[in-house]
């Protein structure tokens, strides 16, 4: 969410700026300073008859005291009129609050100056690209005739279950999963990121802290009675750890790192980029998240590029990164790197990671601040990672390895699986 602030000394610039977006939100900031304005108007005046009120309330005291009887009731009779003021000031108040919260919701973060123009994903800029794509030949199979044959995934069985998207992974199949979720872990502790185990689940307040709500609301599967919200991803309850907190600026940078499963309704989804493992309901993923001064967030945001590239680099998947189009930037990112592996038996890339800087729109929603130097309050800066979503990781190791005698597991995944090779 930007500060009002900010949108009250720079509108012009960021309304400039979000045309990067191919948004033209100046009538929307207008209003929004409409309704701080009132805000500010009735805060003065709340404020002012909540002063008059206690000055005359220590006046009633001193006149009973001198015996001025008659200047005293007057004097109390003035403050039930005040009272009466106040009540209807603190109505206008919270209400305009209110208001003024919900118009900031709809407002997107201001792309960095880096990001490019465009509408759509074709519009993304290549910024790297690595490793080499394998020539199956003849008779190479896509990986959900692979996870068939090997009997290493049954859709079908998640099907019955539970429901398409949900698949069940079996023998080899589970095996690999964990020893992906183990090495990704693994890395992460050793880059430095503390590894916590989160709740699945989150309340509605987490949802608005890192701003899955109320932009994603479709997307994310309800409990209604609780009111609470299976994760979309980690990075939702693992930025909410410190909403509402003050950190030390000597603590910077703070990473932490998690695994967990993630459940999106993934509402529209159909056709052939839903076949297999491309696109499900619940997935695994191991998160990274980062708080950075805002002196270092973008310097931090190179090392976790750099970070997701050297994991994809030692799984032996041929990539390329991204920089997202002003279209294609997410609600809440200020930019965003993605990384994509070449799937050979599909003949097309997959996307297997973001990475995102969101500055101060996280941490406004999350009251996560800290104090400076010289004592100061600072927002502080919020960033995250895939590292890595392993459907379509899975996808890849599946078809790029496939040989007549089965699937090669990577050498560095060796030690994790048990095995080198998946055989029927």
């Amino acid at each position: 969410m930007l500060e009002i602030s900010r949108i009250r000394e720079h509108k012009a610039e960021i309304t400039e700026a979000l045309k990067t977006r191919n948004l033209n939100v100046e009538d929307q900031l207008s209003s929004i300073l409409a309704i701080d304005e009132k805000w500010r108007q009735a805060k003065s005046e709340l404020d002012a008859v909540a002063q008059e009120s206690n000055k005359i309330a220590k006046e009633i005291g001193q006149l009973f005291a001198q015996g001025k009887q008659e200047e005293a009731n007057a004097a109390k009779a003035k403050t039930q009129e005040l009272k009466e003021s106040e009540k209807s000031l603190k109505e206008s108040v919270s209400t305009l609050a209110s208001e003024l919260q919900t118009a900031l919701y709809e407002i997107p973060n201001v792309p960095n100056k880096l990001v490019p123009s465009g509408n759509t994903d074709e519009d993304n800029q290549e910024i790297d690209k690595g490793g080499t794509i394998p020539e199956l030949g003849d008779g190479a199979k896509p990986h959900w005739e692979l996870a068939n044959d090997y009997g290493l995934i049954d859709f079908e069985l998640g099907v019955k279950v539970t429901g398409a998207g949900f698949p069940f992974y079996l023998g080899q199949g589970a095996r690999l999963q964990r020893a992906l979720i183990n090495f990704f872990l693994d890395e992460a502790r050793d880059a430095g990121y503390k590894e916590v185990i989160p709740p699945f689940v989150v309340n509605e307040a987490s949802g608005y802290g890192t701003g899955q709500l109320p932009d994603k609301e479709g997307q994310m599967y309800h409990a209604q009675e609780d009111d609470f919200y299976l994760i979309p991803t980690a990075e939702v309850p693992l930025t909410n750890m410190f909403r509402d907190v003050i950190v030390k600026e000597d603590d910077f940078p703070i990473q932490v790192t998690g695994y967990t499963p993630c459940f999106r309704r993934e509402a529209g989804s159909y056709g052939k980029d839903v076949r297999g493992l491309n696109r499900l309901h619940q997935f695994d993923k191991v998160e990274i998240v980062r708080l950075e001064h805002p002196s270092k967030s973008a310097q931090a945001l190179d090392e976790m590029v750099s970070y997701v590239q050297g994991i994809i680099e030692k799984i032996g998947l041929p990539f390329r990164t991204l920089r997202l189009c002003g279209g294609d930037l997410g609600f809440t990112a200020a930019m965003t790197y993605d990384f994509e592996v070449y799937s050979a038996a599909q003949d097309k890339w997959l996307e297997v990671s973001s990475v995102s800087n969101f500055e101060t729109f996280q941490s406004n929603r999350l009251k996560l601040r800290f104090k400076d130097e010289n004592k100061k309050s600072q927002l502080v800066h919020t960033l995250n990672g895939s590292a890595l979503a392993l459907p379509r990781i899975m996808a890849a190791l599946l078809e790029n390895n496939q040989t007549e005698n089965g699937i090669k597991i990577p050498e560095v995944l060796v030690p994790y699986t048990g095995f080198n090779m998946i055989t029927k």
